[in-house]
């Protein structure tokens, strides 16, 4: 069956044949005879051509004339309509809500539907069932006990077991973090010659790291084949120049604490007072006075953050906030500070009374890790272990036994002797979102210099355990013990969320 296709003439052969291919394209192609193809054909020609494929290839049958090519451009024909022009218009009919709106009547007005009596008075289209043998249906039949399902939906609501959290505790404003100034620095390197002010910048991270940065300078010099810095003369620059910067760097943080003192955090204040000990600091008299300053206003906050760290304590026990409590506990303000034996007694109280045996291990989780770094770990000894007992629970009481060997005993979990108490879990504080601004090209230092000790913000210090002689028993009456209902399941997604 013979077809249609465009061809382009590629060769011509001397014999008289011309080659071809399909217009476009690599295949099909083919020879085909001269006396098919019109008068003044030539190479490179593109042809309407009909050709019928066999088993021997493609065969050229005949050359298409082409149709006159039209010049003009095509037009429509408008035909004018002696008819006047009507505008079509649209009008929606308006919804019957009796036809469709099978929900009965709406609360806030009848709906178009007609409210009819529903008490078996007459005109009632649909009688109204009763369980009775006398109702309009018979007798109702048995159908077995009735199930949950068959229950109304307001009905099986109602009977969900319901939990009431316990009351949010008052928030403390939170403390401003340290944002030093660079005052003092600036008049420091200001004074110095061009070529000191990049050492005084190196000098506060210490004598090593200049000794360091000066290594690798001369290495880098070498490699370059330029002329070496002596070591010895810039060591001793940096020494000479190390009190005047290091006093600077503790006067713009010390001005800085002094004008934030009332809402400064308080381990930044201690940070600050920690490194006035510094004998480089300490030996400059424009330093005695501010530091004496804040070492009185240290001792003022840390007495009042007591209070208000037995005080917060007290009202999480009281309100039923026990996880909260036990975290709190365990964050001293000052390190080593001695925990009242009677809050210890109703904290310990309160917990016991929360870790009952129909608690959910979620609960458990929240409250034993709590326990594990509190000072009154040792005091706690639930009256049972949880009917429930998950892998995640029965893993953190066994990682958390050597600190609560009593609770650990109630899930059968043996301490081996000598084993390592467990570390809290780390907290990191959050960085600052804008970092300290520094000059071009300076390296960057560590925000605290200080040469003291200072307890780490992340790792706060935990309180002194309060000794089982010095504390009354959980039971004994003595103690006054909040009342403390065992928790509904919902709680244990309240309580963990305090801390």
């Amino acid at each position: 069956m013979s077809r249609r296709i465009e061809i382009e003439l590629t060769s011509a052969r001397p014999d008289g044949t011309w080659t071809w291919r399909a217009a476009g394209a690599r295949e099909p192609k083919g020879v085909m005879t001269g006396d098919v193809l019109p008068s003044g054909s030539k190479v490179g020609d593109v042809l309407k051509v009909e050709a019928e494929t066999g088993v021997d290839g493609t065969a050229i049958l005949a050359v298409l004339t082409s149709s006159r090519t039209r010049k003009e451009p095509a037009r429509l024909e408008i035909i004018v309509s002696e008819r006047p022009f009507e505008p079509v218009t649209q009008q929606l009919a308006k919804r019957d809500r009796r036809d469709d709106d099978r929900r009965g009547p709406r609360r806030d007005g009848d709906g178009g539907r007609d409210r009819r009596p529903r008490d078996g008075r007459p005109g009632e289209d649909r009688p109204r069932r009763t369980d009775g043998p006398g109702g309009p249906r018979g007798p109702r039949q048995d159908r077995g006990p009735r199930t949950d399902g068959d229950r109304p939906q307001r009905e099986r609501r109602d009977q969900r077991p319901h939990f009431t959290p316990p009351p949010e505790m008052p928030q403390r404003p939170k403390a401003k973090r340290l944002k030093p100034g660079r005052a003092h620095r600036t008049e420091i390197l200001a004074a110095l010659p061009e070529e000191q002010r990049a050492i005084a910048e190196l000098t506060l991270q210490g004598l090593a790291a200049v000794r360091q940065r000066l290594r690798d300078d001369n290495t880098a010099l070498k490699a370059e084949g330029k002329p070496e810095m002596p070591e010895a003369s810039v060591m001793k620059m940096a020494e000479e120049l190390m009190p005047k910067v290091r006093v600077a760097e503790w006067l713009d943080r010390a001005e800085a604490a002094k004008k934030d003192l009332a809402e400064l955090d308080l381990r930044d204040l201690r940070s600050v007072v920690a490194s006035s000990e510094d004998p480089i600091v300490a030996r400059d008299e424009s330093t005695r006075a501010l530091a004496a300053e804040l070492k009185a206003s240290l001792a003022t906050k840390q007495e009042q953050a007591t209070k208000d760290w037995f005080e917060d304590i007290s009202t999480a026990v009281e309100i039923g906030r026990v996880v909260r409590a036990l975290k709190l506990s365990g964050e001293p303000p000052k390190a080593g500070t001695r925990f009242p034996p009677d809050l210890g007694g109703r904290l310990a109280a309160a917990t016991a009374a929360a870790l009952t045996a129909d608690a959910s291990s979620e609960r458990w989780l929240a409250l034993v890790e709590s326990v594990a770094f509190s000072p009154v770990r040792t005091l706690v000894t639930p009256a049972a272990a949880p009917t429930q007992v998950s892998d995640e629970l029965r893993t953190m009481v066994t990682r958390l036994a050597p600190a609560i060997p009593q609770i650990a005993a109630l899930f059968g979990i043996v301490v081996p002797d000598g084993a390592p108490m467990p570390k809290p879990p780390r907290v990191t504080r959050r960085p600052d979102k804008k970092p300290a601004s520094r000059p071009a090209g300076a390296p960057a230092r560590a925000e605290a210099q200080a040469v003291a000790p200072v307890p780490a913000a992340s790792e706060p210090a935990p309180a002194a355990e309060v000794p089982a002689a010095e504390v009354p028993a959980v039971d004994a009456p003595a103690v006054e013990t909040p009342t403390v209902d065992a928790p509904a399941p919902a709680e244990a997604s309240t309580e963990p969320a305090e801390g």
